[in-house]
C-alpha cells in the first residue's frame, strides 16, 4: 500500500510539472524585457545618483516650463535652480512648505561624462534607465526628447547611444521633467479641483484630492543609471521552476535582440560556482539533481538558496547576463497555501517605502535596517502595500527567504469613473510592466492587482475579471489576489481571485473603543467570506494607531496598551481559524509613515509597530513572541527566548 501511495504521489507530481510547463508555453510574451542592470564582461553600469539641478514650475498654469522650452538649454539658464539629491522625494528636502506640497511639473538636470570607449564603439548600446519617478516623466538628452513614461514605482529606459555620438565633444545633458498630478485615470487615482470662490481663494488655486492614506511623495525615487550592452544582446529571460522527487526543474526562455541568427549557452551554477545543468538552446528545461530548493525564512535551515543562470550569446559580439534563480513551487488549495508542497502560513507585515527626509527615496541603510528588524521579529513575509517596491528590495527577499505579495499601485479606486476603459487600459499596462520586471523573483509568490477598490460598484465586475484574467495570462504560475474591505455579499471581484485578502479594523474605524467586539466580528468576517467563496483567506491588514510612549490603564485609543489588546484579540481568532482556512496575517503596519495633513492624523499614520525612526513600540515585542512561536510549530527551528536572555543565544541568522 505504501508503495502504491508513493507511485500515485509521484504520478501526481509529474502531472503537476507537465501542467505547469504547459501553461508556461501559453504565457503572453511581452514586447521587450526589463532585466535588472548587472555588470558582466560584456556590460558596464554607471550610476548617476547624487546632486542634480532642480527647479519647480510654479507658474499659475504649471506649464510655463514647456512654453519656454526649458529642455533646450541648461536648466540653470532658465532661472534659479537648487541642489536636489537623487534618489529622493523632493518634498521634505527644503524648508519650503510650498515645495513640500507642490503639485505639477518639476525639472531635474545633470551633465554626465560618458566614457570615451562607449562613444567610440558603435557596437555598444548605451541605455539610460530611471528606476522610478512619480508619476509622469519626460526625458530629454541634449535637448532632444528620447522617451516618456506614465506611472510611478516601475522602471523605464531608452537607448541613447546614437544621440550622444552625434557630438562626442559635448557633455551628455540629461533633463527629466516629472509631474505628480493624479487624475481619475491614473494609478493611483486622484482628482484636481479648482476653487472658484474668490472671497476665499486666489485665482488659479487648486487642490489635489487623493484616495489613499499615505503622503503623495514625488520626484525621482530610485537610481538613475547608464548601462551598456552589445548591439546583439540578451533582452529577456523567463524562468519557471518546479521539482520532482529530488530533482529541480527550471524551464526557461531567452530572448535575444539585435541578431537574427546565432547560438547561446545557458549554464546553471550552484552557490559554489559549480555547473549543475547546461543547455545550448534558447528555451528548454534544465534538470538539477540533488536540488537545493528555495525555502522561506524560518521554514528551513537553509532559506533563500539561489542558483545562478549564466546566459551567453555566441554571435559576432558576445554578451553575458547572470540571473539569480530560486527553485521552488507555489500552489493554492481551498484551505492552504503551499510552497514546495508544504503548508505556508504568512506571518508578516505591510510596509511602506517611507522614511524621514528622503520620503520614498531609495536608501540602502534603511533597507538593511528593515530586513534586520523583520528577521528579529520572526516575520517571514510582507506585502508591497500599495505599489511595487524597488527591485533591489525583492533581491534582498530572494536572498533572505522573505516571501512577497507583490502589489501594483491600484490603491484608491473609489470613483466610478476610475473603472472606465482608459483606467483599465492603463491598469493592464501597469500589470504588464510589473510582471515583466518581477516574474523571475522566487520570493514573489502572489500578484495583488488592487487595494480596497469600490468593488461593489457595477463596473467593478468586468474591470476585475478582465484585469485578473490578463494577469493570469501573463503569469499562470502564481496566484492572483486583490485586497478587499468591502461587504462580502456585494464584492464584484472576489469570484476571480485565488486567495481572499481582507482588511478590517474592528474597534478602530467603527465601534471605536469597544475591544470586546473584536472576537465576534472577526469570527463572523471569516465565516462569511469562506462560506461564500470557499477560498483561503489572509488577514491582509489589521491594527490600531499608537502614539509611542502614550499609556493608559484601562486602555484607551491611541495608547500602546490599546494597540496591544487589538493585536492580541485578533491573534486569538487567527489561532482558531488558521487550523481551518486562514493562511496568513499581515499587521498594518511595520512602521509609522507620513500622510497628508488632516484631522484624523497627527504627523502621519501611527499604526506601525515600529516608529518611523525604526524604534520598537511594545507591539513589536508581542509580534516577535507570536511570530517565533508560529515558526517554532513547524519543528524546524527553535524559538528565541525573551529579550533579557538574548545575550546567551545564537540566533539562526
Amino acid at each position: 500500500r505504501q508503495r502504491g501511495e508513493a507511485v500515485r504521489a509521484a504520478g501526481l507530481g509529474m502531472l503537476r510539472v507537465v501542467c505547469l510547463f504547459a501553461v508556461f508555453d501559453a504565457v503572453c510574451l511581452l514586447d521587450s524585457g526589463m532585466l535588472f542592470p548587472r555588470e558582466s564582461p560584456s556590460r558596464e553600469v554607471k550610476e548617476l545618483n547624487g546632486l542634480w539641478d532642480f527647479r519647480a514650475d510654479d507658474s499659475t498654469n504649471r506649464n510655463q516650463s514647456f512654453e519656454r522650452a526649458w529642455y533646450k538649454k541648461r536648466l540653470a539658464e532658465t532661472g534659479p535652480v537648487i541642489d536636489m539629491p537623487v534618489p529622493a522625494s523632493y518634498n521634505d528636502i527644503t524648508q519650503d512648505a510650498a515645495l513640500r506640497d507642490f503639485i505639477g511639473w518639476v525639472w531635474y538636470e545633470r551633465e554626465v561624462v560618458v566614457p570615451a570607449r562607449w562613444i567610440s564603439d558603435e557596437g555598444t548600446r548605451v541605455v539610460l534607465r530611471v528606476g522610478s519617478a512619480h508619476y509622469f516623466s519626460i526625458v530629454w538628452v541634449n535637448g532632444v526628447k528620447v522617451t516618456q513614461h506614465a506611472g510611478g514605482h516601475l522602471p523605464f529606459e531608452v537607448e541613447i547611444g546614437s544621440l550622444i555620438r552625434k557630438d562626442p565633444t559635448t557633455p551628455c545633458r540629461i533633463t527629466i521633467a516629472v509631474n505628480n498630478t493624479l487624475n481619475l485615470d491614473t494609478l493611483p487615482p486622484g482628482k484636481i479641483q479648482y476653487m472658484e470662490d474668490r472671497t476665499k481663494y486666489p485665482e488659479g488655486f487648486f487642490v489635489q484630492y487623493i484616495y489613499f492614506d499615505f503622503f503623495n511623495y514625488a520626484g525621482i525615487h530610485r537610481p538613475v543609471l547608464l548601462y551598456t550592452t552589445p548591439k546583439a544582446y540578451v533582452d529577456d529571460i523567463t524562468v519557471v521552476t518546479d521539482f520532482l522527487d529530488n530533482a529541480g526543474l527550471v524551464k526557461y526562455k531567452v530572448s535575444v535582440q539585435g541578431a537574427a541568427t546565432g547560438t547561446i549557452s545557458v549554464t546553471l551554477k550552484d552557490k559554489d560556482g559549480r555547473s549543475v545543468a547546461s543547455s545550448s538552446k534558447p528555451s528548454g528545461v534544465l534538470k538539477v539533481e540533488d536540488v537545493n530548493l528555495w525555502w522561506p525564512y524560518l521554514m528551513h535551515e537553509n532559506p533563500g538558496y539561489l542558483y545562478s543562470m549564466e546566459v551567453r550569446t555566441h554571435i559576432h559580439v558576445k554578451d553575458m547576463y547572470t540571473l539569480p534563480v530560486g527553485i521552488r513551487s507555489v500552489a493554492v488549495t481551498s484551505t492552504q497555501f503551499l510552497i514546495n508542497d508544504k503548508p505556508f502560513y504568512f506571518h508578516g507585515v505591510n510596509k511602506h517605502e517611507d522614511s524621514d527626509i528622503r520620503g520614498k527615496g531609495f536608501d540602502w541603510s534603511l533597507i538593511v535596517k528593515d530586513f534586520n528588524l523583520l528577521k528579529w521579529m520572526g516575520a517571514n513575509s510582507f506585502r508591497t502595500s500599495h505599489y511595487p517596491y524597488a527591485e533591489e528590495i525583492l533581491q534582498m527577499c530572494d536572498r533572505h527567504g522573505i516571501v512577497v505579495i507583490d502589489e501594483c499601485p491600484g490603491v484608491g479606486i473609489k470613483d466610478i469613473r476610475s473603472f472606465g476603459n482608459a483606467s483599465l487600459a492603463h491598469h493592464l499596462d501597469v500589470m504588464d510592466e510589473l510582471v515583466r520586471r518581477d516574474k523571475n523573483h522566487p520570493s514573489v509568490v502572489m500578484w495583488s492587482v488592487a487595494n480596497e477598490p469600490a468593488s461593489e460598484m457595477p463596473p467593478a465586475e468586468f474591470y476585475f475579471e478582465t484585469l485578473i484574467k490578463h494577469t493570469k495570462d501573463l503569469d499562470p504560475t502564481r496566484p492572483v489576489t486583490y485586497i478587499t474591505d468591502s461587504n462580502y455579499a456585494r464584492d464584484k471581484g472576489a469570484p476571480f481571485v485565488d486567495v481572499i485578502c481582507v482588511n478590517s479594523y474592528f474597534s478602530w474605524y467603527h465601534d471605536s473603543g469597544h475591544l470586546e467586539l473584536i472576537p465576534l466580528q472577526l469570527n463572523n468576517q471569516f465565516e462569511n467570506w469562506y462560506g461564500k467563496y470557499k477560498k483561503p483567506i489572509i488577514q491582509s491588514e489589521y491594527g490600531a494607531d499608537a502614539v509611542p510612549g502614550l499609556h493608559s490603564d484601562p486602555p484607551v485609543m491611541f495608547t500602546e496598551e490599546y494597540q496591544n489588546i487589538v493585536l492580541q484579540s485578533y491573534h486569538s481568532v487567527f489561532d482558531q481559524k488558521r487550523k481551518q482556512y486562514v493562511i496568513g496575517e499581515l499587521i498594518w503596519n511595520f512602521a509609522d509613515f507620513m500622510t497628508v495633513q488632516g484631522l484624523t492624523r497627527v504627523v502621519g499614520n501611527k499604526k506601525g509597530v515600529f516608529t518611523r525612526q525604526r524604534q520598537p513600540k511594545r507591539a513589536a515585542f508581542i509580534l516577535k513572541e507570536r511570530y517565533w512561536r508560529l515558526a517554532n510549530e513547524t519543528g524546524r527551528l527553535g524559538l528565541p527566548p525573551s529579550n533579557h536572555q538574548c545575550h546567551a543565544v545564537k540566533y539562526p541568522w
